[in-house]
């Protein structure tokens, strides 16, 4: 099922996020992957999923080759 990150988007634009487990809930955010994931570290998040928000969204419909 998709995770709909629209407000973690509208709030993090171009930022890196540390999120939980749940993919949902942003724990710490940084201007740089290290800042995320040291700023999730000292809050006792061991094992954050680090993701970059873009900063526009663009549709995209289709496949790759």
């Amino acid at each position: 099922m998709a995770i709909d990150w629209t407000k973690i988007f509208q709030k993090y634009k171009g930022k890196w996020v540390a999120l939980k487990d749940d993919e949902k809930t942003v724990v710490a955010s940084g201007s740089t992957a290290k800042e995320a994931w040291e700023r999730a570290q000292s809050k006792g998040f061991k094992k954050p999923i680090l993701t970059r928000m873009p900063t526009k969204l663009i549709p995209y419909v289709g496949f790759g080759v």
